[in-house]
């Protein structure tokens, strides 16, 4: 099934069961797909499901950034509520890779791409993206990849 689809199917289960909560994300985040349709310029055709899911992380991303803003001026409440939100989001994305893996993969990538030292680093992070696309954190990846480029 289309991820679209899914979140569709899955606002009218949440509104048949009286989950107003879940229901509300899921029509915020469709909002914030037709955005990136406008956007894009794929308001006829729609965004495919690699695309959505990177909308998916950004919204994720979004949510936890201010959770950790609220819990700085001490908004308990509000940073629950976005982490809740969150929670809600997750279900969606893709099952992130282990650290381990980003490992060998940015390892396979600093041998495929030749690179010998950080001035590469921009190479070696897309190689890595690209293989492992949005199952993977870009902190994590970037992170490894620095540290493994200035170990060269």
């Amino acid at each position: 099934m289309a991820l679209k689809a899914q979140f569709d199917n899955d606002i009218k289960a949440a509104l048949l069961s009286g989950d107003r909560f879940t229901a509300s994300v899921l029509r915020d985040f469709k909002a914030a797909l037709l955005n990136e349709e406008v956007a894009q310029r794929k308001r006829d055709e729609g965004l495919s499901d690699e695309e959505i899911e990177k909308v998916l992380v950004r919204e994720v991303k979004k949510r936890a950034e201010s959770a950790a803003i609220y819990d700085g001026a001490e908004r308990s409440e509000l940073a629950q509520a976005e982490r809740a939100e969150s929670k809600v989001l997750e279900k969606y994305l893709p099952e992130q890779v282990s650290e381990d893996e980003i490992k060998s993969a940015v390892d396979e990538a600093i041998v495929a791409t030749g690179a010998n030292g950080p001035a590469m680093m921009g190479q070696v992070i897309g190689a890595v993206k690209s293989q492992l696309g949005n199952s993977a954190d870009g902190a994590t990846i970037a992170r490894l990849v620095k540290e493994s480029l200035a170990n060269l």
